[in-house]
């Protein structure tokens, strides 16, 4: 015959107490979408908006966190991502970066560089054109 099922014990050890909000703790009363300080606390370091569980918001505050952080966003206080500082290893030879770096990670000197480049090119170009229409008019 089956045995009879037990309920296990859960192991309550394992929970730890609620967090308090950064808000009670430092008594704000209201939230400003102006005070980028506090609104960074609740972000993460990729720009996300942290969940209740993790800052220890009730409802009223996660939402009020929100909306003032969204508001920054729109305002340009505060990104809507940070750059990556790291990047993933490339699989299946996505790795080969055959391109160098990309505009904005090059230095001044080096697109400086490119520039005076290109245009010291596009000036040979215009004058070897220019004797080739010499050379037509004298034959």
């Amino acid at each position: 015959m089956a045995r009879p099922r037990t309920t296990k014990n859960k192991d309550n050890s394992r929970r730890s107490k609620k967090r308090t909000s950064i808000l009670i703790q430092e008594k704000v009363s209201y939230v400003d979408y102006k005070d980028v300080n506090l609104l960074r606390r609740f972000q993460s370091d990729r720009a996300k908006i942290r969940a209740r569980r993790v800052t220890g918001n009730d409802t009223q505050q996660q939402a009020d966190i929100a909306a003032a952080i969204k508001n920054a966003r729109e305002m340009a206080l505060l990104p809507y991502t940070s750059r990556v500082t790291q990047q993933r290893g490339g699989g299946r030879g996505r790795g080969d970066d055959r391109r160098g770096p990309r505009r904005d990670e090059r230095s001044d000197e080096e697109f400086n560089d490119e520039v005076d480049d290109t245009t010291e090119a596009t000036e040979s170009a215009e004058t070897t054109d220019e004797v080739s229409e010499d050379q037509e008019v004298e034959a």
